[in-house]
């Protein structure tokens, strides 16, 4: 059974009925199954989890902008989180019986759609981008909604799909397949944010750290604390454990704690395996010492073939 999975980000995570409003789109699409929801306020974001084929995904999309658009302004919008679309970034993921190149020519379909229906210029990232240089979302994003015009003017960042104007409201979405990434986002106490972007430059890979690690500082006011909120792109190669570890570590120069950590969405469970093991140096580990493994994988073996 192909299964995709998709994580649209939303510029918006203080209303919780614009954003139940809008997750309504996934729960009402014949198809696709909602996974997860969370907001932040602070960020004024929402990230957005489900899963489908390629026919579902797309009409459950066309269903999510059509909601968006009408509730989203970005020219009243204002978080900690940058952001240049009402809906910001829309990423494909193959999770089974389908192919990377499957996801990348779905990711095509959708960009194209989202301009021609919603009239939301799309920039193509990641996979199913072929230029190097605009693979990247944070350079994509640079410069945000109040930037965007001045920058579709630069021949270079003429959108993949669309006029070089920004929708007037929506501003411009970002549309790709990708591998799993992972969303962490390590607390500091102190509210001072120098430091928050200070250590967000040494972890990053841009900034001379780990090299499958964005990050960057971001200011909680409402809870006096600061963040280094990063996106992993590849958690084998900088995993979690990693990744608190050397954060903590820069932390502690400047006398600061590491007062608490959180997940966006989901998670691969091969990730908190490994930093379980990692924390405990368990000597014996493997996947299959976990119980929930052993019984599906019963379970999958007697299942008809």
């Amino acid at each position: 059974m192909e299964i995709i999975e998709c994580i649209p980000n939303i510029s918006e995570g203080q209303k919780t009925e614009v954003v139940e409003y809008i997750v309504d789109a996934i729960r009402q699409t014949p198809g696709c199954f909602l996974l997860d929801f969370s907001s932040d306020a602070d960020h004024n974001r929402s990230v957005i989890t489900f899963i489908g084929n390629r026919t579902s995904l797309k009409t459950a999309i066309r269903e999510l902008y059509k909601r968006a658009l009408e509730k989203i302004d970005l020219r009243q919008h204002k978080g900690e989180h940058p952001r240049m679309g009402a809906v910001d970034v829309v990423p494909f993921v193959p999770i089974q019986d389908v192919t990377m190149e499957d996801c990348v020519a779905l990711s095509k379909e959708v960009g194209a759609m989202i301009y021609d229906e919603f009239r939301v210029p799309v920039y193509l990232y990641e996979e199913s981008q072929p230029n190097p240089e605009r693979k990247n979302l944070a350079k994509i994003r640079k410069g945000e909604f109040e930037g965007l015009a001045a920058k579709m003017q630069q021949p270079e960042w003429k959108p993949d799909y669309g006029a070089a104007q920004p929708h007037v409201s929506a501003g411009a979405s970002v549309v790709g397949a990708r591998m799993p990434l992972i969303a962490f986002n390590v607390n500091l106490g102190t509210s001072d944010i120098k430091i928050a972007d200070t250590i967000a430059k040494n972890v990053r890979g841009i900034g001379g750290g780990l090299m499958y690690v964005k990050a960057m500082g971001v200011e909680l006011k409402e809870r006096k604390i600061v963040q280094v909120s990063m996106n992993m792109v590849n958690y084998k190669k900088s995993p979690l454990f990693r990744v608190f570890e050397m954060i903590k570590s820069e932390a502690e120069r400047y006398g600061v704690p590491v007062v608490g950590s959180e997940i966006i969405g989901l998670v691969p469970q091969d990730a908190l395996f490994e930093t379980a093991e990692f924390y405990l140096r368990c000597e014996n580990y493997s996947p299959a010492c976990v119980l929930e493994n052993k019984i599906n994988g019963v379970l999958y073996q007697q299942l008809p073939k």
